[in-house]
């Protein structure tokens, strides 16, 4: 008999064991499902699948977008309405952080591809047509009284006014591959230095794959065929007349006779506008209508405006697929992207330029 009630409280208890174990079985199940584990997505998180909600950008650190107009910097005007972009990128527009991620020339793409030898030239006239400078460390200056004369895979450290020029009623300068530099304040305008190319002839001349900084208004003409450049780092200074001077990565005032084409450059113009930027590209009608220029696939970054379009009177001004980088301001220059954009003119296109975040930009037409 002691060993049958023995026998039967073994079996309740065995069967309260395995009812326990159940319920706890089916406790944890329940929790698993209710209360995810520490490193589990909720689903209410913006990066969860299925999640409705999308996160909130930070915003954009920009040290260098500040600074007051000041009377002098007369190329700048501010406007009173928002930078002329739109709100949101079409969709799959490609996002630019910076100019050699997305293609456009830099440090590594630019300049001389060979050893150099110095040379301690000082301020050189170049009298002899096809004439080829190449692989030259250049302490000087180069000025250009001939035809056909090539500048290649070479360096040029001026002092003077310009890295190079070429001199009236002369054509077919070519300047490739070549770093063309100056030492702030050691320059003669009033420690400045004005112009790394430029072309005082009647045609066109080549400047391509170069590397330029310090110089003001870095590449300056009214025809010539610029492309694959880096201009960057340019220098302000104060002119002879106590003014600070302009400063342009590219220049032009108008009046020209043949065409400029203006591709696929990295054009940067970080001075602040009121120690005198105006424009990363300036179109300027100051000695003659502009006309005939292409500014195709450029990197466009800072001045007053980026891009000044050549004002009421330009025809023939053709604008296409450029990037306005928002690298020192957020609409690119300091007041927008573009101004003096004259959209009636005869044969003038504005198409695909847009904000390295993808906005599209549309320019307000000219006053």
């Amino acid at each position: 008999m002691a060993r049958h009630r023995r026998r039967l409280l073994w079996a309740w208890l065995s069967a309260g064991i395995l009812l326990v174990a159940v319920l706890a079985l089916y406790q944890a199940e329940r929790t698993g499902i209710s209360e995810p584990s520490a490193g589990s997505c909720p689903a209410s998180a913006p990066e969860c699948p299925g999640s409705d909600s999308l996160p909130t950008p930070a915003p954009s650190a920009d040290p260098s977008a500040s600074g007051t107009p000041s009377p002098s910097a007369t190329a700048a005007s501010p406007s009173a309405t928002p930078p002329p972009t739109s709100s949101a990128p079409p969709a799959g527009t490609p996002v630019c952080s910076s100019p050699g991620a997305c293609g456009f020339p830099d440090a590594r793409t630019t300049g001389p591809r060979i050893a150099l030898e110095r040379h301690d030239t000082g301020n050189m006239s170049v009298k002899t047509d096809g004439t080829v400078i190449k692989g030259w460390d250049i302490h000087g200056s180069l000025d250009i009284y001939a035809d056909d004369v090539t500048i290649i895979d070479s360096k040029i450290t001026s002092a003077n006014w310009w890295g190079v020029n070429l001199r009236p009623g002369f054509k077919g300068l070519k300047v490739l591959r070549t770093t063309i530099t100056a030492v702030p304040g050691k320059g003669p305008d009033n420690g400045g230095v004005d112009y790394a190319v430029s072309n005082m002839g009647d045609s066109s001349i080549e400047v391509g794959w170069c590397d330029i900084s310090v110089f003001g208004n870095a590449l300056s003409m009214g025809q010539g065929n610029l492309h694959d450049n880096y201009v960057h780092d340019i220098a302000a200074f104060r002119n002879q007349g106590g003014e600070w001077q302009h400063t342009d990565a590219v220049i032009s005032g108008g009046g020209n006779k043949g065409r400029l084409t203006i591709r696929h450059n990295t054009l940067l113009n970080a001075v602040p506008v009121d120690r005198g930027a105006s424009a990363a590209l300036g179109l300027f009608a100051d000695t003659g209508v502009v006309s005939n220029v292409v500014v195709d696939r450029n990197w466009l970054a800072g001045g007053a405006y980026a891009l000044y379009g050549g004002g009421p009177g330009a025809t023939g001004i053709q604008v296409t697929d450029n990037v306005f980088s928002t690298q020192y301001h957020p609409a690119a220059g300091t007041y927008g992207p573009v101004a003096a954009w004259n959209s009636g003119g005869a044969g003038n296109v504005w198409r695909g330029n847009r904000m390295s975040d993808g906005r599209p930009v549309v320019p307000e037409p000219a006053p």
